[in-house]
């Protein structure tokens, strides 16, 4: 290519200013590619709490035993004439 010092120096000076000092670098675009990946990995988690969550809403709308279950537990409801005991593990 005939290609001086110089000139070499310049372009290895360039592709090293184009690859990791830039906006785009490879260190950026790498911690971007992580940060994606946890993303994804926390939507698939949502994604899959949601689902949990409206089957147990729906095992509470057409169940009243489980309704009357869940909220014994979750709120400390009673009926009159009725003690409850709090037992901490």
């Amino acid at each position: 290519m005939g290609l001086t010092a110089y000139q070499i120096v310049m372009l290895v000076v360039l592709v090293v200013m184009l690859f990791f000092l830039s906006d785009s670098s490879v260190a950026k675009r790498i911690r971007y590619e992580t940060q994606i990946k946890e993303l994804e990995a926390q939507i698939e988690y949502y994604h899959q709490q949601t689902e949990s969550d409206r089957q147990k809403l729906h095992e509470l709308q057409s169940n009243d035993e489980d309704l009357e279950k869940f909220a014994r537990e979750n709120y400390l409801m009673k009926k009159e004439n009725e003690d409850i005991f709090i037992i901490d593990e």
